[in-house]
């Protein structure tokens, strides 16, 4: 269920975040997305036997999580200035529970060296703690919320900013959280 619809518009850059409860969580954002969203993604699941072609057809920018990837940075700076929409994680990880883990300072640098909005999208339902397989044989019960386009201009810089930042980007997703259905 869609509870609030996605605020992204037909045209020009812009960043996609959202908390991460499955591995099949870019399915049903970009079910939900007018446009076609550009994933960002750890490197080890392009690997994954029987699963290239997959990633070949949606062209995810995929990044090496033992550290900082400067080319994964570069390459979704690059996409941002083409006019993509970038799809992220901030919690670096699938969350078991419903509690947002802490984020990833990595979106709010994104968002101010390209000066793109950030969607935030908050994603719950019965498809936690279910590996891909059962998540996607196993009929799930999901629900989905929009938030409006957060820009990012004042927050002042160095690490502090970047803190800030990212604090304001988690507490816009965990805000619509409290969003129910039929509200």
């Amino acid at each position: 269920t869609v509870l609030t619809p996605c605020p992204i518009p037909a045209i020009g850059g812009g960043i996609l975040v959202c908390n991460h409860t499955s591995s099949l969580d870019p399915v049903p954002l970009q079910a939900a997305c007018p446009r076609l969203i550009t994933w960002m993604m750890a490197k080890e699941y392009a690997g994954v036997f029987g699963t290239q072609w997959f990633f070949r057809a949606i062209e995810p920018i995929l990044v090496e999580r033992s550290g900082r990837d400067m080319a994964a940075t570069r390459a979704a700076l690059r996409a941002l200035k083409d006019g993509k929409i970038l799809g992220l994680f901030p919690e670096g990880r699938i969350e078991t529970s419903s509690e947002l883990l802490e984020f990833q300072t990595g979106i709010a640098l994104l968002a101010m060296k390209s000066g793109a909005p950030i969607y935030p999208a908050y994603l719950d339902g019965t498809q936690r703690c279910k590996g891909m397989v059962e998540a996607l044989l196993v009929p799930n019960q999901i629900t989905l919320a929009f938030g409006s386009a957060i820009h990012l201009t004042d927050e002042g810089g160095g690490r502090e900013g970047l803190e800030r930042a990212t604090a304001r980007i988690r507490d816009s997703i965990k805000a619509l959280a409290a969003i129910k259905p039929g509200f």
